[in-house]
This record gives structure tokens, C-alpha cells and sequence, in this order.
């Protein structure tokens, strides 16, 4: 199996979202291997030997994607026997040009905690929590979505991504079984229906999903599941709440998905 190695000076995130991207393109499995804070020239050339030993053992060249801002790390990387793809190289120079000014690369800057977005992200992060599951019913005056929808839909992990990708302050609401009788949007939530998404899910992937935590359970039965859904549906087309179905799609396309719905303002950056 070919290897794809995702390096930087930094995280290394943004090398694996531009070579994660990249690389979905094409029906190809890859080793995936990423290798953050790559920052001396000792590390550097610690690197080229691993590129250089999975190219040898594969008998063919691993793909290389990077983000260094260091020249000397970086013509390092370049000599290795993989094929190397530098995004900043492939940018920067157009940029430029463009702005009519030189980029004044520095490692970490992109991350630094120091940018504005950090302390929303972090306010953002430990309103999720303290807001997660319905935990607090009085505390929506400073949300900026409730995600509401049955157990299992994928409410907290997306309330969390969105605090910590985004900076949205997400609170989540569960519907439950007491709730299915007569199902409708809580008393404590109506003033804030403008801020309610709904979350909804194919009942096959429910019921694999609660049959793994709860099996043999009504909550995990076929009959449950399917009548749940099928309540929260009807109740978010009677009340006009937008939803979308969350059973094809990971936790950043949910997020994505909700961000432009909403049209929330992201502080990401």
C-alpha cells in the first residue's frame, strides 16, 4: 500500500485537509501517516530517513504534502525520495503578485493562541458542555443554535464541533420517549424557536447505533426507533424548523451543512 505522509513545522493540519482532499479524489487506499512539529534540522532529516525506508520497503514513492515556512526544513523534506507537494509554494508566489506585497512566512501563525477566534472557540467549547442534552433548560439566551432531534441523531458531536471549529455556541435538546405522546416544541423553547435546527437520521442506522449501547431494549427497537423519527419529522415540517438527515454525513459536513442554513457567523478566524 502506497504512503501518504502529511508533515509541517506546525500541527500539520492544514496538510491534511489539502492532502486528505486531495487524495479522496482517487478509488487509491493510502498508509496515512502525519507527522506535526517537524521544527529543527534534526527532526527534518529524522523525517527524510522514515520517507526514505517506506520508499525503499514499497518499492515505490510515497506522497509527500507540506506546509513548511522554514527553508532549511524545507529543502530537507524536498530531497527525500518522496514526491513532494508543497502547498505554500503553489500559492504564495500568485498571492503576492496579486496583493503586491512579500509573505512574511512564521511558524504557528495560523494556530497561534493569541488570535482572536481562540477565546471564542473556548467560551464556545464550555457552552456546548454545560449545554449539552438538555442538561440546562434556562440557559439559551446565549445560543447561537439548539439542536434538537432524538437520541443518537448526532446532536452532541456536532454542538462540540461547531464550538471548537467555529465558535458557535451550541446548546442541544433531546426528544425522548415521554415526549412522543403529544410531541411538541417544550414551553421553555418556544421563545427561542428562531434558534432551533433539527437533526434527523435513516431508522436502519438508529437502530444499529442504539442497538450497540442498549441491545434488546425498546429504546434500540425497530418499532421505537421508527416511531420517534417519525414524530420529531412531523413536528419540525409542522413548526417550519429546518432539518437535515445526518445518516450520510460526517460530523464537518452536519456543521457545514447547519452553518449555511443558519447563516451563522463563524469565528474561526
Amino acid at each position: 500500500m502506497r504512503t501518504a505522509f502529511y508533515i509541517s513545522d506546525g500541527t500539520a493540519i492544514t496538510s491534511e485537509a489539502f492532502g486528505h482532499a486531495l487524495l479522496s479524489l482517487f478509488p487509491i487506499e493510502f498508509n496515512h501517516q502525519t507527522i506535526p512539529f517537524v521544527e529543527t534540522i534534526e527532526k527534518a532529516l529524522e523525517v527524510k530517513e522514515q520517507i526514505n525506508k517506506v520508499c525503499a520497503r514499497s518499492n515505490e514513492p510515497a506522497v509527500v504534502f507540506h506546509t513548511f515556512v522554514n527553508n532549511d526544513i524545507r529543502e530537507i523534506i524536498a530531497s527525500c525520495d518522496g514526491v513532494i507537494y508543497n502547498f505554500l509554494e503553489q500559492f504564495v508566489a500568485p498571492l503576492e503578485k496579486q496583493l503586491g506585497m512579500k509573505a512574511q512566512p512564521k511558524a504557528h501563525k495560523m494556530y497561534s493562541i493569541h488570535e482572536n477566534s481562540y477565546d471564542y472557540r473556548i467560551e464556545a467549547v464550555n457552552y456546548a458542555l454545560a449545554n449539552d442534552d438538555g442538561t440546562k433548560v434556562t440557559n439559551f439566551d446565549d445560543a447561537d443554535v439548539i439542536l434538537v432531534g432524538v437520541s443518537r441523531s448526532g446532536k452532541t458531536p456536532s454542538s462540540l464541533y461547531l464550538a471548537l471549529q467555529y465558535g458557535i455556541k451550541a446548546a442541544n435538546y433531546p426528544f425522548t420517549d415521554e415526549d412522543m405522546d403529544d410531541l411538541s416544541i417544550p414551553n421553555f423553547l418556544k421563545p427561542y424557536k428562531k434558534k432551533l435546527f433539527g437533526l434527523t437520521i435513516d431508522a436502519q442506522r438508529l437502530i444499529d447505533i442504539r442497538d450497540n449501547r442498549m441491545s434488546n431494549s425498546k429504546y434500540a427497537s425497530p418499532r421505537q426507533c421508527r416511531m420517534e423519527i417519525r414524530e420529531v419529522e412531523k413536528l419540525y415540517k409542522k413548526e417550519k424548523i429546518p432539518f437535515i438527515n445526518t445518516t450520510k454525513f460526517s460530523v464537518e459536513e452536519i456543521t457545514a451543512r447547519i452553518l449555511s442554513e443558519t447563516g451563522l457567523q463563524r469565528c474561526k478566524y
